[in-house]
C-alpha cells in the first residue's frame, strides 16, 4: 500500500492514477480508525435516538388515525424542517470531533505525499462520512416507520390529513401543501437528502478550515456561530426583532431564503414556480461553491499548520 503513496516525482508512470488513489487511501485510513471507536458508536446511537424521537410523532399520528404512510414520508416530514436539520448537523460534529484527523499514520502520509494531497484525502473522508451519516438517518426513519408504510411513489392518506387540515400544526409535523402539490415522495426525499448533504458538508468543511487556520477551539466556535446564524436568520425571528408589518413578511422571507444556509437546506423554502425564493438547483450550486471555497481555504491553512503528533491515537 505504501508504494502507492510515493510522491509523484518518485515514479515515472501512473502519476494521474496515483493522484487519485492517494486521497482515497488517506480517506480509507480514517475510516479504519472507526473500528472499536466509542465516539463513533455514541454518535450513531444518538442519531438513532434522534431519528426515533422525530419519527415517532408521525408514526403515532398514523396509528391513531388508522392510516398508512409512504415509507420515506417520516424522513420528509422530519427533515423538511430547519430545526431538525440543525439538530442532525450538530450531532454530526461529534463524528468529526478529532479534526484535523491526526493519527499515527499521518506523518508517513505527509512524508510520502504532500499537504495538498493530505487535505484532499480529509475532504474525501468528510464527504463520504457525511453521506454515510445521512444515509443512516434516512434508513433509520424508514425502519422505524416500516410497519405503517408502503413503497409506492404516492402521498399517503396520513400526508393528506396532515397537509390539508390543521392537524399538522397541532402535532408539530411540517407536512406542507406546497410539498404535496409540487413533488412526489421519492423526489422530495432525494432533494431533502442532497440539501442536507450540502448544508452539513459546508458546516464541517468550515470547521476544518477554521481548525487549520486558527486552532481546534476556533473550529468548534465556527460551528456554533454557523448554527446560531441559522437560528437567528428565520423569518419569524426577523419579523419579531425588527417588528416588521405583515406586508413586509414575504420580502423578509425571500431575502432570508437566499442569505441563510439553513433556509437554503430547508426543502419548502424554495421556489417551485410561483415565488422568488431560490430554486433547488441554485441551492445545490451555492453549497457546492461554498464547499470548493472552503476546500481551497483548508489547503492554504494546511500549508501553515503546525502539526503535532503527541497522543494522536488517544
Amino acid at each position: 500500500m505504501w508504494a502507492d503513496l510515493l510522491h509523484p516525482g518518485e515514479k515515472e508512470t501512473g502519476g494521474f492514477m496515483r493522484k487519485i488513489r492517494q486521497p482515497l487511501f488517506i480517506a480509507g485510513y480514517n475510516f479504519r480508525l472507526w473500528r472499536g471507536n466509542p465516539r463513533i458508536l455514541v454518535t450513531f446511537a444518538l442519531t438513532l435516538i434522534m431519528s426515533f424521537l422525530l419519527t415517532d410523532k408521525a408514526v403515532r399520528f398514523a396509528v391513531d388515525h388508522n392510516t398508512t404512510m409512504q415509507m420515506v414520508e417520516s424522513f420528509i416530514w422530519s427533515f423538511g424542517d430547519s430545526n431538525s436539520i440543525l439538530l442532525s448537523s450538530v450531532l454530526l460534529v461529534l463524528l468529526f470531533a478529532d479534526m484535523p484527523f491526526l493519527s499515527s499514520g499521518t506523518p508517513l502520509y505527509l512524508v510520502r505525499t504532500d499537504r495538498r494531497t493530505w487535505i484532499t484525502g480529509q475532504v474525501v473522508y468528510i464527504l463520504a462520512a457525511t453521506t454515510i451519516y445521512l444515509a443512516f438517518v434516512l434508513g433509520s426513519t424508514i425502519v422505524l416507520s416500516i410497519q405503517q408504510s408502503f413503497a409506492a411513489n404516492m402521498w399517503s392518506p396520513t400526508a393528506a390529513i396532515l397537509g390539508y387540515t390543521n392537524a399538522g400544526e397541532r402535532v408539530a409535523i411540517p407536512a406542507l401543501v406546497k410539498t404535496l402539490e409540487m413533488s412526489w415522495p421519492y423526489q422530495s426525499m432525494i432533494s431533502i437528502f442532497l440539501l442536507m448533504l450540502g448544508y452539513t458538508s459546508v458546516m464541517v468543511l468550515l470547521m476544518l478550515a477554521c481548525n487549520l487556520w486558527f486552532g481546534q477551539a476556533a473550529g468548534v466556535a465556527s460551528v456554533l456561530v454557523f448554527s446560531l446564524y441559522g437560528i437567528l436568520m428565520q423569518p419569524d425571528t426577523i419579523q419579531l426583532i425588527l417588528k416588521l408589518p405583515d406586508e413586509a413578511y414575504y420580502i423578509a422571507n425571500v431575502i432570508i431564503g437566499w442569505l441563510s444556509p439553513l433556509n437554503q437546506a430547508t426543502y419548502h423554502m424554495h421556489n417551485f414556480g410561483y415565488d422568488k425564493l431560490p430554486r433547488l438547483w441554485q441551492s445545490y450550486c451555492i453549497f457546492i461553491g461554498l464547499s470548493v471555497i472552503l476546500y481551497f481555504a483548508s489547503i492554504r491553512g494546511a500549508k501553515r499548520y503546525n502539526f503535532s503528533f503527541t497522543g494522536t491515537d488517544g
